[in-house]
């Protein structure tokens, strides 16, 4: 079902988990289809993206009087894990959209937030570049005046999504003080370029973004807040989707691992002895493997199910008290949670090896890409920094979601 066509049905009641996945499931089985040979050619997903936004996978958060379905963040969630088993890239790379989504439901109704979702309701995808490649953590990017309208020039890295966006979401500083800006990625000034060279997530286009006196709508300007009782919360959403990937990897390696095994005849060792599935070693593994994903996707899902609960209560209100501290709770959360995620994802990635021998590294299968994928994820904000801010949280009380200048001028924080 299109965007479009949801738009149009009345008093749409919200699909079920299960309506969602029988729904999607054709659409990520195709993806699936393509995930080896895309990453084989470097061949960029831009027809799956457009697949998605076709079938209205991108603005199933959107509420139904805005061209959406109105569909809840867990629910969301789970299906994206689906996605990120199919194509951990294209997972990957609807990151900032679904940040970017998630504090514009958590705002209050107003013309500029109403419009915004009718934009994405109606198929706009949002991508995000905080990030530059700076030896020192600083924002050089600047909000400038020309012509009496805001323009933004400079250069981002780590622009995951955005060459695949129809907008960006940024920082640039103006007066010494960094603001979230919204550019039209289609704007002749904006060059956006596919030069991340990871070994893994390859196709996420983390690369560079040049912006050239881009003209800046001035309603899409606000200078960010430190006091914003709201931030914790954001931080936890774009952590939850990176776990949301990782757990969708761990997926695929269990899926691979049992498709490798199925249909073999030869086995290590035993030749006409047991054909593979029949041994015990490889079903005792397939089953370990079984059970970290098992146990990854639940701590995902119920990270997702603590999201929902907090944004429910905050949607459209102003913060009232103890809201900060909630926030700042589910960013912990999450930060404890990735202790644990990203390594069952990598364990996963690298144990399905031990279902075969040599013939489970041939680059034919390419079974080696769930480690790397993995693996970069886990290093997008390593786990080590997050659980040395929750060690300091219960050890001092103090909460630091970033590694940012408490000051703010000139500095930004971390991509969450």
């Amino acid at each position: 079902m299109t965007t479009a066509v949801a738009a149009s049905i009345p008093h749409q009641i919200t699909p079920s988990l299960g309506d969602l996945r029988a729904e999607y499931a054709p659409v990520f089985e195709a993806i699936r289809s393509g995930a080896v040979q895309r990453e084989r050619g470097r061949d960029l997903p831009f027809l799956v993206v457009e697949q998605l936004k076709e079938s209205g996978f991108t603005a199933l958060r959107i509420p139904a009087e805005f061209g959406g379905r109105g569909v809840g963040l867990a629910d969301y969630i789970e299906l994206l894990t689906d996605l990120a088993a199919a194509d951990s890239n294209v997972a990957h790379l609807l990151r900032g959209h679904v940040a970017f989504v998630e504090r514009l439901l958590l705002g209050a109704p107003d013309a500029h937030r109403d419009g915004w979702l009718r934009r994405i309701g109606a198929g706009a995808l949002i991508g995000n570049a905080n990030s530059e490649r700076q030896e020192l953590n600083e924002v050089t990017t600047r909000l400038e005046e020309r012509g009496g309208r805001p323009v933004v020039s400079g250069t981002k890295y780590y622009t995951t999504g955005s060459l695949y966006a129809d907008w960006v979401s940024l920082t640039a500083v103006r007066a010494g003080i960094r603001h979230s800006v919204l550019v039209n990625a289609h704007h002749p000034g904006v060059q956006i370029t596919d030069d991340w060279d990871g070994f893994g997530q390859q196709l996420t286009a983390s690369g560079s973004l040049v912006l050239e006196d881009v003209p800046v709508d001035p309603a899409d300007v606000q200078p960010f807040d430190q006091a914003d009782p709201f931030t914790g919360f954001g931080v936890a959403v774009f952590q939850t989707v990176l776990l949301a990937v990782a757990a969708g990897i761990a997926q695929a390696a269990l899926d691979d691992a049992v498709a490798f095994v199925r249909p073999r005849r030869r086995t290590f060792a035993n030749p006409g002895e047991l054909v593979p599935r029949e041994q015990e070693i490889v079903q005792t593994v397939v089953g370990e493997l079984a059970g970290k994903v098992h146990a990854a996707r639940l701590i995902v899902a119920g990270q997702a199910r603590e999201l929902e609960r907090f944004a429910s209560r905050a949607a459209g209100t102003t913060a009232a008290i103890g809201t900060k501290e909630e926030a700042d709770r589910l960013a912990l959360d999450v930060f404890k949670s990735q202790q644990v995620v990203l390594k069952l994802a990598l364990d996963t990635a690298t144990e399905l090896f031990e279902v075969g021998g040599a013939s489970a590294t041939s680059t034919a299968s390419r079974l080696d890409r769930h480690w790397r994928n993995a693996r970069t994820v886990a290093s997008h904000n390593p786990a080590k920094y997050r659980a040395r801010a929750v060690g300091d949280h219960l050890l001092n009380g103090r909460v630091q979601l970033w590694g940012s200048r408490p000051d703010g001028a000139g500095s930004t924080r971390p991509t969450p």
